[in-house]
């Protein structure tokens, strides 16, 4: 579950900015540079795994999206594409870091998040390989 609290929601929309996106529009792709966090405001927005597609999850107002990328400075891992039309706060790696080195009890919240989505990265990476080993296998 990637829901915040009202504390960090209210951290946040004073780092970020609203931006709106069309339904089917893309927030960001894998491997794509990453450009913070964005927390769903309105709307829902799908993570996927590219050729994965049991592991999409869709995700409601009050979600936060991005934290592994803005957290380790690597590039998107999945995907999220807008299901609805969808409001987001988008608030940049550097504002977002600054804001959890000044608030320890956010990062804690932050970091227990991405904790559940690395595990869920793991374990649909996991599977991706056992499916294409045994796509190879069968050939």
């Amino acid at each position: 579950m990637l829901k915040v609290s009202n504390k960090l929601r209210k951290s946040l929309v004073t780092a970020g900015t609203v931006e709106r996106f069309p339904s089917k529009s893309v927030l960001f792709e894998v491997e794509e540079e990453n450009r913070g966090v964005y927390l769903i405001l309105k709307g829902k927005v799908c993570l996927s795994v590219k050729d994965f597609h049991n592991f999409d999850r869709t995700f409601s107002a009050g979600s936060l999206l991005g934290l592994p990328a803005t957290y380790t400075g690597h590039t998107y891992s999945l995907a999220a594409q807008a299901v609805t039309d969808a409001e987001v706060l988008h608030v940049e790696q550097g504002t977002f870091l600054d804001l959890m080195s000044q608030q320890p009890d956010l990062c804690r919240e932050t970091t227990d998040m991405l904790s559940r989505e690395v595990s869920f990265i793991h374990a649909a990476l996991a599977a991706r390989r056992r499916e294409k080993s045994a796509v190879v296998e069968t050939v």
